[in-house]
């Protein structure tokens, strides 16, 4: 599959409020978009959520006071410097310990990510300080569910995805990652396709999800800004389709060359 070339355009939507646990985010996103002229879904539109209202929204709030850390978590902590509650609920995540250093741990999550701390975070939450939050049980069915939501209130063709802010190996920063998909092809394989040359290509597979979460993040933003929601306009119809999630975006362990 070629990918044909076009404009992108990330529009973040305005007005959203604080979400609570139980919000319904395709009723907060309706409002939103009556809230303000010149806001509205159109077919073909791709919403990026940020994975932190998604979880918000389905309560994966675990306060750390009701969290008894383990002699595994306690000895960790020590190794790494963090909280031994928080590392508990690491552990509790994750299905493997990758690396542990001052201020690092990484891990295995449950649902495949390599990512630092189970992606568990205690940023830009209300009553903070003692509070931690959990990605959804599974993204990829948060995204499924929204956007058939959202294709129902609409009548439109769409598709979802929801970001969070990963690290990544020999490069500095955090960078939007896809972790939950669903109407859209994540992975684009373009094996076979003729370069300028026409030579074909060997290996390429384009990250699109991630690729698309990325710069929806510039949108967003990762401190107050309070953009969780972006709409990605422009991209191609081939890339849309059911069935898929981010999930295929994982590497398989028996490819995985640095473990």
């Amino acid at each position: 599959m070629s990918l044909p070339s076009g404009a992108l355009s990330f529009l973040p939507i305005l007005g959203l409020p604080e979400v609570q646990p139980g919000n319904d985010l395709s009723a907060l996103l309706d409002a939103a978009l009556r809230s303000l002229p010149n806001q509205e879904l159109r077919d073909g539109d791709v919403l990026v959520v940020a994975q932190k209202i998604v979880s918000k929204a389905e309560d994966r709030y675990v306060d750390l006071c009701t969290v008894e850390p383990g002699a595994e978590a306690r000895e960790l902590a020590q190794r790494c410097g963090k909280d031994p509650r928080l590392v508990e609920l690491v552990l509790r995540e994750s299905t493997e310990v990758v690396r542990v250093a001052p201020q690092v741990l990484i891990v295995r999550h449950r649902l495949g990510f390599v990512v630092a701390n189970a992606a568990i975070d205690q940023s830009n939450l209300p009553q903070g300080g003692e509070r931690a939050l959990l990605l959804p049980v599974d993204p990829d069915a948060s995204a499924e569910n929204l956007r058939q939501e959202l294709e129902h209130r609409h009548g439109l063709q769409l598709a979802v995805l929801i970001s969070d802010s990963f690290g990544r190996a020999w490069r500095l920063g955090v960078c939007g990652t896809c972790v939950g998909c669903s109407g859209l092809r994540p992975l684009v394989d373009l094996r076979g396709t003729p370069d300028r040359s026409g030579r074909p290509l060997q290996v390429t597979q384009l990250a699109l999800a991630d690729q698309l979460c990325a710069t929806a993040t510039l949108v967003c933003g990762e401190a107050a800004e309070g953009r969780p929601m972006v709409i990605v306009r422009g991209v191609p119809a081939p890339y849309f389709a059911t069935g898929h999630g981010a999930r295929e975006l994982l590497r398989p362990l028996q490819q995985d060359l640095f473990r």
